[in-house]
């Protein structure tokens, strides 16, 4: 950055100086970007964070090693993230886990839509919305 006028001590180019060294904060919880100059940003895509993921390749992983389902995958997009789980890839999804952060405080962020598109279950915490996943004992008699 050039200084103008020779001057190197302006109180307005100082700041300037100090938030162009200062980088973009962001946090690992929330889709949330702050700028330097601490005003939120909306994030160019919605994304699952780690938490998130772990909690559903969890399902995945015991519906895998059951032989119901055998590939998946993700998408993130602007308006919101899906995670699609197939039966086999040339099919279309057996279902779709979506994140919907505009959804957070009517219906909730997270639900779950079968093959139909009907949504099976909504919330607002994922692991109770992945709840439907699991399997329901049977009374035998």
């Amino acid at each position: 950055m050039s200084l103008t006028n020779g001057s190197r001590g302006s109180r307005r180019e100082n700041v300037i100086l100090l938030a162009e060294k200062r980088p973009l904060a962001s946090s690992g919880t929330s889709n949330t970007i702050v700028s330097s100059t601490g005003n939120p940003v909306k994030p160019s895509q919605i994304s699952f964070n780690r938490q998130e993921l772990s909690a559903i390749l969890r399902i995945y992983g015991f519906k895998v090693a059951d032989g119901e389902w055998r590939d998946y995958a993700i998408d993130h997009l602007a308006d919101y993230a899906v995670f699609s789980v197939f039966r086999r890839a040339s099919e279309q999804p057996l279902y779709r886990i979506i994140k919907n952060p505009r959804l957070a405080r009517k219906q909730g962020s997270y639900y779950v839509l079968g093959q139909n598109g009907a949504v099976l279950r909504r919330g607002h915490e994922l692991v109770q919305v992945l709840k439907v996943f699991e399997k329901q004992l049977k009374l035998i008699e």
